[in-house]
């Protein structure tokens, strides 16, 4: 079961980068009619929060991970390889706490904390969807719908 719920974890980070690859660069920059986060802001808002929680449950999984400050110009290179590593650290920090049955400074429990996590990051893929859509950039109907197709990410 670990292994099952370890496996949608990385489903979900490679939906994240299955829609940044679709991206140009340019579309980085694109923000919502609502303003906001840039949708390049948007995934590096996604790898911040995880390294916040990294931090706070288990410092030494963030050893050579870097927040990404607002200041900081994005690439789609860049911000691919940002979250390849702090998914991966999240991955053990769930594999951890799936072993040990908590996951410090969340309650109830791993699992919840597994679901937590996709809830926020999705909510976030959510705004860079509709950020593209209203800058005139939205995703293709091949991404729209790949993002749906967890049995080929």
């Amino acid at each position: 079961m670990i292994e099952h719920m370890l496996d949608t974890w990385e489903i979900h980070n490679r939906i994240h980068l299955y829609l940044l690859e679709s991206l140009e660069d340019e579309n980085l920059s694109d923000v919502a009619a609502s303003k906001g986060r840039s949708v390049g802001q948007q995934f590096a808002h996604i790898h911040n929060v995880r390294l916040m929680w990294i931090d706070a449950a288990q410092k030494e999984l963030g050893e050579g991970l870097s927040k990404l400050a607002k200041e900081t110009p994005l690439s789609k290179e860049m911000l691919a390889q940002h979250l390849i590593d702090s998914g991966q650290a999240i991955k053990e920090l769930l594999a951890v706490g799936f072993e040990g049955g908590r996951i410090k400074g969340f309650k109830p429990h791993p699992t919840a904390f597994l679901g937590y996590l996709i809830s926020h990051e999705s909510h976030h893929r959510g705004q860079i969807m509709l950020a593209l859509k209203q800058s005139g950039h939205a995703a293709s109907r091949k991404i729209a719908f790949g993002m749906w197709e967890w049995g080929v990410r």
